[in-house]
């Protein structure tokens, strides 16, 4: 092949792509010199981490008597680098006029983080006490990806609160993509909230969980269907979880109007779209078990043998 031939080919594969750029404009971004910047959104996150377990995780030792100067630069450092990005946000969403109120925006945001200190200090706490295995609370806030999950999503939905576009499910979904627990900034949460494991939970936009609520890997809080699209926006379509409700393994609890009431446990792989009445323990029936034994091989063991015999092939 000439390298005619080659350069020929490549403005054919080059105009093939183009066009197909141009057939579905909405997939690119091009000529947008301030587009959201996702690397700083995240590194927002981790500021922020920084900022509400001080000291935990900084690359440097955090000195009492420096205590001051270390929020003072972080606080600086966030509310620059967030103001610039919710204001490309709101570019973005077209909401011109709220352009020039980011920085009130992400002022009363940051106000807010005391009270959102407060609530994961209680998570923190809940997490302490509802694991045996936990060693000490450093662990827990070092290592736990619930707690990191939890973290995120609280500091997002104050964020989603103050009607923040793209910049709180960016920062959620980023928890996801290191944790696998995906919790949407729209979902309010109660104190004393406690994941353990997590791996796989989904928790929907419109979900309201309680207070002291337990929560176990692969749990979904969703909608029992997502067919009506944007029709469906602002319906409550997940459900609501009173307080000191523990859900275990695998439980799927779907639907706006289901509400499980306080004091409920629900076991493993329960599949819920109704809502159940407090103080109930719900479970789904044994499967039953089968030993099947070869009489070519060692007899069944003793145990097994009058039980189980009629089953030997």
């Amino acid at each position: 092949m000439t390298k005619k031939t080659e350069t020929d080919g490549l403005a054919k594969l080059v105009e093939s792509v183009l066009a197909n750029y141009r057939e579905h404009g909405r997939l690119i971004k091009v000529g947008v010199s301030d587009q959201i910047n996702r690397e700083a959104v995240i590194e927002v996150v981790h500021k922020l981490q920084a900022l509400v377990f001080p000291g935990f995780f900084s690359q440097k030792p955090v000195r009492q008597d420096s205590l001051a100067y270390h929020v003072g630069d972080l606080l600086e450092s966030v509310r620059h680098d967030l103001t610039k990005q919710t204001e490309r946000a709101f570019r973005q969403q077209q909401a011109a006029k709220k352009i020039s109120g980011a920085p009130v925006v992400i002022n009363s945001f940051l106000e807010r983080l005391p009270s959102v200190r407060n609530l994961l200090a209680a998570d923190v706490e809940a997490a302490y006490d509802g694991d045996p295995a936990a060693f000490n609370h450093d662990e827990i806030i070092l290592s736990y990806p619930g707690v990191f999950a939890i973290t995120v999503n609280r500091l997002a939905h104050e964020l989603y609160l103050l009607g923040v576009p793209l910049i709180p499910r960016m920062m959620t979904e980023h928890a996801h993509n290191q944790t696998g627990i995906d919790i949407h900034p729209g979902a309010t949460i109660g104190h004393h909230f406690f994941i353990d494991h997590g791996t796989g939970i989904v928790i929907g936009e419109t979900t309201v969980i309680g207070n002291h609520v337990k929560m176990y890997q692969g749990v979904t809080l969703g909608a029992l269907s997502t067919r009506g699209g944007h029709l469906l926006d602002g319906v409550k379509r997940h459900p609501t979880i009173e307080d000191h409700v523990t859900i275990y393994s695998g439980a799927s609890i779907l639907g706006g109007a289901t509400v499980v009431g306080e004091g409920v446990v629900i076991g493993s792989n329960a599949f819920i779209t109704r809502s159940i009445p407090e103080k109930t323990k719900v479970s789904v029936k044994n499967t039953e078990l089968k030993f099947m034994f070869d009489k070519r091989d060692e007899p069944a063991p003793e145990t097994l043998q009058d039980e189980f015999w009629d089953w030997v092939i």
